[in-house]
């Protein structure tokens, strides 16, 4: 067989199941997806295009019902009787909307989220779930240590830092420790700013502007993320160099982001939908951690703080700038 004929053939047959899913015959699966962000929904358009890759056709061979709930995790409480009509195949949670289906015990859920979720309780370990809860995991605590390493390297006078947290955050002690080990590494001091939820978020920055500090780095979770904007403004107007979890927070205004891209994660967490589909049961299935992180500036803060990005090597390690 020439060289030209096996690779065709190795190829044709690596596609042949996802070809089979798209011309028909199979299995119309059903996908509940639950969020407390809003549409549009980023994060739902990557783990779409996720499935198209594997050769899921929509309306054909999956078809996804989605529910909302922007920052109200309770309101979603309502939602979860409705799997009890029994013809849902597979929920996926977004975030904090994970709290809520601890209580579905009897369908696979897949999950993306920004804690622990060992300290949420929804997997007995990360490598060994053991539960009808498998899915993906932002939490990764050498990004707390390197989050404030980059935040010294763009500003060297950097002598006490505002670690901005929320409390309610499945893992947030694990990830303040971290910090807080790096600052002392550093020989930074690390002003510990907490709070708890949504209802206390105003009150919080209003104590991280007491603090008299020189930058401020937020943990990256639910709370922070959909008040990005309002974070980020807070920043600026206190003239405090600001570090975040993902890019989203430097899209609204944030200076410096390191973490994984949340739109990539949600695509290869597809492919762990597409397993269970299959039959796989999701107790087996690792816990996944992010592959690749990515470096955001925000070029506009920058110049709005007065930081000259020349005498620093950031730009050149960037993944995103925004200017």
């Amino acid at each position: 067989m020439k060289r030209r004929e096996f690779i065709l053939l190795i190829g044709g047959g690596l596609a042949w199941p996802a070809i089979a899913r798209a011309q028909g015959g199979a299995k119309l699966h059903r996908i509940f997806w639950v969020s407390t962000q809003s549409e549009p929904d980023p994060f739902l358009d990557g783990f779409r295009e996720g499935m198209r890759a594997l050769g899921y056709v929509e309306g054909k061979t999956v078809t996804f019902e989605t529910h909302y709930a922007p920052g109200d995790p309770q309101a979603l409480r309502k939602i979860v009787s409705e799997l009890q009509r029994g013809d849902i195949d597979l929920v996926v949670s977004s975030g904090p909307a994970t709290r809520v289906m601890t209580a579905v015990t009897d369908i696979p859920v897949l999950f993306a989220l920004s804690g622990d979720p060992v300290a949420l309780g929804v997997v007995k370990s990360l490598a060994h779930p053991g539960t009808n809860f498998t899915g993906s995991t932002f939490l990764s605590l050498e990004l707390a240590g390197k989050r404030v390493e980059l935040l010294k390297d763009i500003y060297p006078k950097l002598r006490k830092l505002a670690v901005f947290s929320n409390t309610d955050h499945p893992g947030e002690p694990l990830e303040w420790r971290a910090t807080l080990e790096s600052c002392r590494n550093l020989g930074i001091e690390a002003a510990y700013v907490p709070f708890c939820g949504a209802r206390e978020i105003e009150n919080g920055l209003m104590a991280a502007g007491k603090v008299d500090a020189d930058a401020l780095l937020v943990f990256p979770d639910a709370v922070t993320l959909v008040h990005r904007a309002k974070i980020a403004e807070f920043a600026i107007a206190h003239r405090l160099p600001s570090m975040f979890g993902w890019s989203e927070y430097c899209d609204a205004g944030g200076l410096l982001s390191y973490g994984a891209n949340q739109r990539t994660t949600y695509f290869r967490l597809a492919t762990y939908a597409d397993r269970i589909l299959r039959g796989e049961n999701p107790s087996d299935l690792p816990v996944m951690r992010p592959e690749k992180f990515e470096l955001a500036v925000n070029l506009n803060t920058a110049r709005l703080l007065g930081i000259d990005l020349d005498v620093s090597s950031i730009l050149f390690r960037a993944s995103k700038v925004i200017s």
